[in-house]
């Protein structure tokens, strides 16, 4: 029995849905791994030692310019590694922060309990 146009439409909201509100979840369902940073990871990893590299290359042929070149090249590296990894921890932030906030909420019930309650 196939679907009416209707109903895959509402069908079609539902997973839009689903992915917006938990995309871990949809993830999981769908059989897709969600690894936003590993890119940028490898490429900032690549980078990096390819920026090595020239360092070692500048330093062989004793031509400062490509030194600092290689330099350049292996701090844009670094830093587009660790901005992929930011982005992996920021997929676990709202999970930690959650449990932040009903740590401190409980801490301050006892510390109410505690001066106020004597």
């Amino acid at each position: 029995m196939s679907l009416s146009e209707h109903e895959r439409k509402l069908l079609a909201q539902m997973e839009e849905a689903l992915s917006a509100d938990d995309p871990h979840l949809h993830s999981t369902l769908t059989g897709t791994r969600l690894y936003p940073g590993r890119k940028r990871i490898l490429l900032g990893l690549a980078l990096t030692v390819l920026g090595i590299l020239t360092i070692f290359a500048g330093l062989i042929s004793k031509t400062t310019p490509i030194g600092i070149l290689g330099f350049l090249i292996s701090l844009s590296g670094l830093t587009l590694a660790i901005s992929g990894l930011s982005g992996v921890s920021a997929l676990r932030t709202p999970k930690t922060g959650q449990r932040k906030g009903r740590l401190n909420s409980r801490l301050e019930d006892r510390w109410e309990r505690r001066n106020f309650d004597h």
